[in-house]
């Protein structure tokens, strides 16, 4: 499915952030998995922030967002996409992230 966005693409926290830190333009939102190698994608989404505090963020995992929620891996109320999902779910989730109104 081709919906015209740039995909930067890296297989854990530590490439990502040598990704992210290395792509000169914007980034206008990072799709991350909640648990993967070398950190979590809430410490990896943190560190980004802090460069890009415009970047918004679309967490997932295959953990319910309230599982996700009680074990402490991430805030309740954090853009959250609970997997399996299809690539329409996905592209869906996506805009309405990117569409959302700023937050104050």
């Amino acid at each position: 499915m081709k919906l015209g966005y740039r995909v930067l693409e890296a297989r854990d926290s530590t490439q990502a952030l040598a990704v992210a830190r290395g792509h000169q333009s914007e980034i206008h939102l990072l799709v991350s998995d909640v648990v993967m190698p070398g950190g979590g994608g809430f410490q990896l989404a943190q560190q980004l922030l802090v460069e890009r505090p415009k970047m918004r963020v679309l967490y997932m995992s295959g953990y319910t967002d309230e599982a996700v929620v009680r074990h402490g891996l991430l805030e309740r109320g954090l853009n959250y996409l609970q997997k399996p999902f299809t690539p329409a779910v996905l592209a869906r989730r996506v805009r309405d992230v990117l569409d959302a109104k700023e937050k104050s």
